[in-house]
């Protein structure tokens, strides 16, 4: 995800970015008293400019977290490690999967937990629940920036003179602090809540949630600790989120939209082994 400067023009051109992937921060250091706008290509037919939570109330990622695992610790060993154990060819199926994940895309992001939940979200059936998804996305996006600004972390693909499964957003991912994982943030967190959209589903959906913060070790676009701490803040910020009036009335808007939500199309989900 992207570092947003306080003048306009700045803003506006990293919030492009941050609706083509939603992962990219640049150079520069956020602002907490100054969100950024949110573009057209993510808002989407029923979208607000904004989050549910203002700025100020945010979890604050720098205060949660502990550091990144330092060089020639037993933490960064154990990222090495991981970071080898998941490398996989390009072209197998976990890796194309993975590639699938790396898109955060809005309309394409939305389809992530489709066969998990049993429906597919849509802005004309399931308008609440589109609005849910969006703003809670800007949410756990932004809650993750002070961290992500403060350590800087490099990136796997990095460090390893490598590649990832996502080659449109290298250039932007090189100056791009690794820790903690946007990407897996923002899966864990909508995991959560399809899981309170869709409770008898949650074995699949928290599973499905997992598996795309995996997709981002397997992509190479980050370590393991970022992957664990995204879902640190993920979780931080859906709590945070259930303090709000909003947020709460559109999750019960949502489970009823959801009991009226078409399946996936024919043919879209594998069977389970």
């Amino acid at each position: 995800m992207a570092p947003f400067h306080r003048t306009a023009g700045r803003r506006a051109a990293r919030a492009a970015a941050l609706a083509g992937t939603l992962l990219l921060l640049s150079s520069g250091a956020v602002s907490q008293d100054a969100p950024p706008s949110i573009p057209p290509s993510l808002q989407g037919a029923h979208a607000t400019p904004q989050g549910y939570l203002a700025p100020s109330e945010l979890p604050d990622s720098l205060a949660l977290l502990p550091p990144p695992p330092p060089p020639n610790s037993a933490g960064f060993a154990r990222d090495e490690a991981v970071s080898k154990a998941m490398s996989l060819p390009p072209g197998s199926s976990r890796w194309t999967q993975a590639a699938q994940d790396a898109d955060l895309t809005f309309g394409h992001l939305t389809q992530t937990f489709d066969c998990a939940a049993g429906f597919a979200p849509d802005p004309k059936r399931t308008p609440v629940l589109y609005r849910l998804l969006q703003k809670s996305m800007i949410d756990i996006g932004l809650s993750t920036y002070k961290a992500k600004n403060h350590y800087r972390r490099t990136r796997p693909f990095v460090a390893h003179a490598g590649a990832t499964c996502f080659p449109k957003d290298e250039a932007a991912l090189r100056t791009d602090g690794s820790y903690p994982s946007g990407h897996s943030a923002i899966g864990w967190g909508w995991a959560l809540i399809f899981t309170e959209i869709m409770p008898h589903q949650a074995d699949a959906i928290l599973a499905r949630g997992r598996d795309f913060g995996e997709s981002r070790l397997v992509c190479n676009a980050h370590w393991e600790s970022d992957v664990e701490a995204g879902r640190t803040i993920a979780a931080a910020t859906v709590a945070r989120l259930h303090g709000d009036p909003g947020f709460r009335r559109d999750i019960l808007a949502a489970q009823a939209e959801a009991t009226r939500a078409p399946p996936p199309p024919a043919g879209t989900c594998r069977a389970a082994s």
